[in-house]
């Protein structure tokens, strides 16, 4: 009875960390074009949360790495799930308070390394799936998606450029909304299935399924609609730092960065690698903005690149202390308590956060409500 209050527990948790995922999110897939006024903010989140729910039954790929291909699942305990969970939602919830762009993704794989480091010991990791499928693919994914870009906006202008402003500009308009639900709907076949893995890592910990299980429908749907609704609620602090604090952006410039986004997602995903969507389309943001010449703001990405560097290890203290302390107290208590203390950390955040909030309605004033035609900015950047 013990084993199962407390894998209840769990997968409330990982379903509150797949709730954080998307709002944390949201900005990947949405920002560029809310930034160019291809879409409205709340139409483009809401966009979003639907291709984000339709993405999460694709492919079940990356779920299969998460839940098989990092640690040793033979030696996962519930508790070990569970601090791993932790570590990444308090990591989640802090960088979203002060608007920086981190890694869901390496939160989530930094708080189960970690803890289960305190539980079993540097063999139970896989520290070839660690290096092979998260870190190296870390280090490669933002310049590819750089380069990518790049050349993506390169070629977008050099087709058009001998075309009527109006008409190209109202074009690449209507091609970003597509070029932005692409990136949506890659953000839900990769990320959604990270809580997936975890929470079929859960279930094998306590004997529900076996080691060789796939994943159940029941976790799909649930990963899906959880995701879905976090990024329906939007990540508007983290909207604002990557639609415009790396570089301004147009409407070529927004369907470039998305459509290489959205193809290296794409690919790591059939790939089975839990690519960071966050580090992806940053990378492709300031391709496009070293592609034509416009300034990039090279202290904030350098400031996202710090944060990128710390998350995982980070998560992973949290997660490895979280996992100590929640043994120390003992059963489903220790993982009561722990669960106390995160909601009371996340509230503090949320509290604080109001303070300065930034929200749908103040993005759409700061950055034009109007939606005005961009055919002057495409001009001077086609130019």
């Amino acid at each position: 009875m013990t084993n199962n209050i407390v894998l209840a527990l769990v997968v409330v948790t990982a379903l509150g960390f797949d709730f954080t995922n998307g709002f944390h999110d949201t900005a990947n897939a949405m920002a560029t074009s809310i930034a160019t006024k291809a879409l409205k903010p709340k139409v483009a989140v809401g966009l979003s949360a639907v291709l984000n729910l339709v993405g999460a039954f694709l492919s079940l790929s990356v779920a299969a790495t998460i839940a098989k291909g990092i640690v040793n699942a033979d030696l996962v305990t519930l508790n070990v799930v569970f601090a791993g969970l932790v570590g990444a939602i308090i990591w989640n919830v802090a960088t979203w308070y002060f608007g920086t762009p981190s890694s869901s993704s390496h939160a989530l794989i930094g708080g189960v390394v970690g803890a289960m480091l305190v539980h079993a010991g540097s063999s139970s990791i896989k520290w070839s799936g660690v290096f092979g499928k998260v870190l190296i693919p870390a280090v490669i994914a933002p310049v590819v998606a750089a380069i990518c870009a790049a050349l993506a906006v390169f070629v977008a202008l050099q087709i058009t450029k001998r075309g009527e402003e109006k008409t190209t500009g109202a074009g690449f308009k209507f091609a970003q909304i597509g070029s932005a639900s692409l990136v949506s709907l890659a953000h839900g076949t990769n990320d959604a299935q990270k809580t997936m893995g975890i929470i079929t890592l859960a279930l094998i910990a306590n004997h529900n399924l076996g080691a060789s299980a796939s994943v159940p429908l029941w976790v799909v749907i649930a990963c899906g609609t959880a995701i879905a609704l976090g990024t329906y609620f939007g990540g508007w602090r983290i909207i604002h730092t990557i639609g415009k604090g790396l570089t301004e952006l147009n409407t070529p410039q927004g369907f470039a960065a998305e459509t290489s986004s959205a193809a290296v997602l794409l690919a790591s995903t059939h790939f089975g690698v839990p690519l960071s969507t966050t580090q992806v389309c940053s990378g492709s943001v300031v391709g496009v903005g070293i592609g034509t010449g416009n300034k990039v703001r090279w202290r904030v990405f350098g400031e996202m690149v710090a944060a990128w560097l710390i998350t995982l290890p980070s998560a992973g203290i949290v997660g490895a202390l979280v996992f100590w302390l929640a043994n120390a107290i003992g059963g489903s208590a220790g993982v009561a308590v722990m669960l106390g203390a995160m909601v009371v950390v996340c509230a503090i955040f949320y509290v604080l956060s109001r303070r300065t909030p930034v929200n749908a309605d103040n993005v759409n004033n700061e950055w034009g409500s109007d939606h005005e035609p961009i055919e002057a900015s495409f001009e001077a950047t086609a130019a």
